[in-house]
């Protein structure tokens, strides 16, 4: 449920407008136009519903229109009163001209507030937005379009290319965004606009974050943390284009704050430029800094000289100082542990402790009236403090978990306190509204009883309070100074406030009277300039890792450049003449440079990207003439391109390689003063798809084998192989596609392969049966298997399955192995395998091996052995005409049997030879090759696991006339493990070949 009300006298009474925006409406949060305070939007909960309740009269009544997106969050145009943002939970962004009646979609994928409107004076088109979004390329870019021209051919990319994500940042002249290369992370900034650069930090800063504090008065106060840091931060300020950065202070605090988010303990005092605080960790402690030239000097706080009750305190710089909590409330409703407003200038409200180091537990609340100079301690414990009356009167609430029904008001800037009562029974603060005006006198206080009652409205009027308007003689002067120094920021100020105990409104008309005059510059005007580090005699010298003459490094011949003395002028600072003309940067004639320290990037950072994508290259060179140097870039692969400056290239130079393969991509720069060459080697590889890894069924033991990775596509450019065998922790690795391995125990062994390409793993996994010995026949079927063979892995290993349970008959189940070759006809293996553990028994278990060998082989020659693939459907298997191994084994003895099975290969190779000569072709030699073919080259009677065998259909087996018609080279082509295109002849005697190696010949 959900209530909504509204008051339209200040919170004296409420009316309730349920029945307005619908009685079943529920309500998640609301919003009230920025630049129209007459226009209020009402969102409805997203897990209800989708819609949106549009008020043009101040809330009075409500228009409701559904949405067909939920939305997260709303950003109002700083001009436009109609024109909103839209960002949905599904990271799309939507705009509305028409104050949230229709809404059109802009960009999907976008980041989470990273989109912004733009800025006045600043971009060309009112409507024009700033975004972070992530593209179909899968990277995050920086983009900008209209709101009503945002399709992809309307959007523009200011920055070419891909950012990290959540780095967009758009703050009035300057836009940032961070790009990590290498490992490092680098930040680009352009300001007013204009093209990006690359911020310039100390060399060794090598930062892991950045946030932005400040982009106020032309310059940036940025915190980086550096590759040493982990709970700090380094202060860094910028020159006016925020590139160049100096440090300005080391080891801030930071923190964590309640969605994770990083806080720094840093605060700029509203009102008067140029004065910051700043928590900083020194040997452990925490100690609070003030600074008055916005960095160039900082200072521990003078503690107060007397406490609450006037006693003195004995505290002595530095040993002893006043330190203060910095941090911003997240409580929108609290005043927060530190506070100034714009329309008070040097007053300043805190919570803090005196002593050597920030305390969490003994703290008081302290006040400054004069911009940190002096301070008086005004609350023993934790109070809310706010501004009403322009200042003039403040108004504290003690922060406590319970009930209270006091508050305090003060007219002279604290130095005395009167106690009014706001409620008669005691009540739980929850918090404050005030009305941002800043004249104003009314508070509106809410709160519970109890734990159990109700939300308390309770509205707190302090019109009654002040008995007149103020005149002119309730004023005084007031003298802006630094610790007695009078000019600040290059200049003296004089202000106007109210005297202390004038119980008077200041009022609507009142106005801050303010004398400014300029100050003569001195050495406090001047910061160290980029590469210089102030050293204790307060002079500014180089870095050791910085060369004054690199600041000319971008210019050309016959241009200028400034060349910096080692000081530069804070930035806002107003002083004129003094030491301003000493110190400040001269043009000087840009010497000209031959090109060095030329590099070769790529925009990602990462040296492999895929074929047929888009690699883009940056060229960087440390110094030479940028104008007149030129550069030729040559990618490697027989394509290369030239250009006569720098200009064309510093976007980025994008090619598309067509092929996969290891690039060597050469810069070259040369003007008439030299030249200077970079080289970079670019893996392109083509995405892995599949790997199939191609291994013998059955193995001899203490024998090499060959095992191969069949990768799909093919040409998927340099690849890495992961080779794992049995239970090995450690993998081989190889370039190759193929390995050979011998495997030294019986028994079932896995090896599984992994192919790496890119950022792609893929990878397969085989088994393989080594025994020391064992028998093998090929296997055929009739016919109508064929038509039932989707030639799939799976259909091949339930097949093999079937088979091997119509073979067994009394015959132990791990002595058969039947494997299923790829392709048409459907053919098969039959492995009859040794008992387990029969080593010692050899020649018996030979014997035994031959009776198994026997059996089986009559049932198969007498038709026999036949399944039912399904109903009606009956599948005979059949000996094919040539055994391929009739015993194999590990021995190296010779026998008769060998000796015969040689001359018969050798006779058989002779007959092919001379078939190939007189072109005349057997069917079953012809199978016998292109059977033999899939088997692994170290043959040892098994047949490859391969996928990609060659196929061989059904009426090439059956039909010898059709044979004698057909080439047997052109069979051979479409094997997986070598090309037989050469001739049937080598074909023969690479046949012979194993042959004798299976019979245990040495050939």
């Amino acid at each position: 449920e959900s209530s909504l009300w509204r008051s339209t006298d200040y919170g004296t009474t409420y009316e309730k407008l349920n029945d307005k925006v619908g009685l079943k409406t529920v309500l998640s949060y609301l919003y009230v136009s920025p630049t129209n305070k007459r226009k209020i939007m009402l969102l409805s909960d997203p897990e209800i519903e989708s819609s949106i309740l549009i008020s043009s009269d101040e809330g009075a009544t409500y228009q409701k229109y559904r949405l067909n997106f939920y939305i997260q969050s709303l950003l109002f145009h700083p001009k436009q009163e109609e024109w909103i943002l839209a960002y949905s939970l599904d990271q799309k962004l939507y705009s509305s001209m028409d104050f949230g009646r229709k809404w059109q979609l802009m960009q999907e994928r976008v980041t989470p507030n990273r989109f912004y409107w733009s800025v006045t004076g600043l971009d060309k088109e009112p409507d024009l937005v700033h975004m972070e979004a992530r593209t179909a390329d899968g990277h995050t870019h920086y983009l900008t379009c209209r709101i009503q021209e945002c399709s992809e051919t309307k959007r523009s990319g200011p920055f070419s290319r891909s950012i990290d994500i959540s780095s967009l940042v758009v703050q009035d002249e300057y836009i940032f965004i961070q790009v990590t290369a290498g490992g490092r992370a680098n930040y680009y900034v352009s300001y007013r606009r204009e093209p990006f650069a690359q911020i310039k930090l100390p060399k060794y800063s090598l930062p892991k974050d950045m946030h932005i504090i400040s982009t106020d008065e032309n310059q940036v106060f940025a915190a980086v943390q550096e590759w040493n840091q982990n709970d700090t931060y380094n202060l860094y300020i910028s020159d006016t284009r925020g590139v160049y950065f100096t440090l300005a202070l080391e080891n801030v605090k930071s923190s964590r704050g309640l969605e994770g988010n990083i806080i720094i303990d840093l605060y700029e005092v509203a009102g008067i430029k140029g004065i910051f605080l700043a928590n900083r960790k020194i040997d452990d402690q925490i100690k609070t800094f003030i600074t008055y030239n916005k960095g160039r000097d900082w200072r521990l706080l003078q503690a107060p000289d007397t406490d609450l009750r006037g006693d003195p305190v004995v505290c002595q710089l530095p040993f002893c100082s006043l330190h203060l909590h910095l941090q911003l409330s997240e409580n929108p409703y609290t005043s927060g542990s530190i506070s100034s407003k714009e329309t008070a200038p040097g007053l300043l409200v805190a919570t803090g402790n005196i002593g050597s180091e920030l305390s969490y537990t003994d703290v008081g609340v302290f006040i400054s009236p004069d911009g940190g100079n002096s301070w008086r301690q005004i609350f023993e414990e934790e109070y809310n403090v706010w501004f009403l009356d322009w200042g003039g009167t403040l108004v504290a609430m003690k922060h406590t978990s319970v009930p209270i029904r006091h508050m305090w008001v003060s007219f002279d800037e604290g130095r005395s306190w009167s106690k009014y009562s706001f409620t008669s029974t005691p009540l739980f603060v929850d918090g404050s509204l005030v009305d941002p005006g800043i004249e104003t006198q009314i508070m509106t206080v809410f709160g519970h009883f109890s734990l159990r009652s109700e939300w308390q409205l309770v509205k707190v009027d302090y019109k009654s309070i002040f008995s007149r308007r103020c005149n002119k003689d309730d004023y005084q002067t007031w003298h802006l100074h630094n610790q007695g120094e009078p000019c600040v920021m290059g200049e003296r100020k004089i202000y106007k406030k109210r005297k202390p105990g004038a119980q008077c409104s200041l009022g609507r008309d009142y106005s801050q009277t303010v004398v400014s005059e300029p100050c003569v510059c001195g050495q406090g005007d001047f910061e160290c300039d980029y590469g210089y580090e102030r050293h204790s005699n307060n002079q500014c010298v180089p870095a050791f890792w910085f060369s004054p003459s690199s600041l000319s490094k971008d210019c050309s011949i016959g241009q200028s450049y400034l060349n910096s003395t080692g000081y530069r002028r804070i930035v806002s600072n107003n002083c004129t003449d003094g030491l301003r003309e000493k110190y400040m940067a001269k043009m000087e004639k840009c010497p000209g440079k031959a090109p060095r320290g030329l590099q070769i990037i790529t925009t990602d950072g990462k040296l492999v990207t895929e074929q047929g994508h888009n690699a883009t290259f940056i060229i960087l060179m440390e110094e030479g003439d940028l104008q007149r140097t030129n550069i030729q870039l040559d990618f490697g692969d027989g394509i290369a391109v030239s250009y006569a400056n720098f200009s064309p290239v510093e976007d980025g130079i994008r090619h598309v390689y067509k092929s996969a393969g290891i690039f060597q991509v050469t810069a070259y720069a040369e003007n008439s003063l030299g030249s200077d060459t970079a080289v970079l080697f670019l893996h392109v590889v083509c995405p892995v798809e599949h790997v199939h890894l191609s291994v013998p069924f059955v193995a001899i033991r203490n024998k090499d084998i060959n095992i191969t990775a069949v990768v799909w596509p093919s040409q998927a450019g340099t690849l890495t192989y992961f080779w794992w065998f049995g239970n090995s922790t450690k993998p081989l690795i190889t370039l190759e596609s193929s390995i050979s391995y011998i495997f030294t125990v019986e028994g079932m062994n896995t090896v599984t392969v992994q192919v790496a390409a890119g950022s792609t793993l893929i990878q397969d996994t085989k088994e393989i049966a080594v025994h020391e010995y064992f028998q093998s026949q090929l296997l055929s079927f009739s016919p109508n298997l064929d038509y039932h063979n989707p030639d799939i892995p799976e259909w091949r290993q339930d097949i093999g399955k079937v088979i091997k349970r119509a073979l067994v008959t009394g015959i132990p189940d791990e002595q058969i192995l039947v494997a299923v070759f790829p392709g048409l006809p459907t053919s098969a293996e039959l492995f009859i395998l040794p008992h387990k553990n029969t080593t010692e028994r050899r020649k018996s278990s030979e014997a035994d091996l031959e009776q198994v060998v026997e059996v089986l082989f009559n049932a198969l020659n007498q038709n026999l052995v036949q399944f039912e693939l399904k109903p009606g459907v009956e599948v005979i298997v059949y000996v094919t005409q040539l055994t391929l191994a009739p015993l194999v084994d590990s021995s190296t003895g010779h026998s008769s049997s060998a000796m015969l099975m040689l001359l018969s290969v050798v006779f058989v190779g002779l007959a092919v030879f001379l078939i190939y000569k007189f072109k005349r072709k057997i069917p079953w030699i012809n199978i016998y090759a292109q059977v033999q073919h899939d088997k692994e080259q170290e043959m040892i009677g098994s047949v490859s696991q391969s996928e990609n065998a060659p196929k061989i259909t059904l009426s090439e087996f059956t039909d010898p006339e059709e044979l004698m018609d057909k080439e047997l080279d052109t069979r051979n082509k479409s094997s997986v493990q070598s090309d037989l295109n050469d001739s049937l002849l080598l074909i023969t005697e690479w046949e012979l070949n194993i042959q004798i190696q299976q019979v245990g010949i040495v050939p």
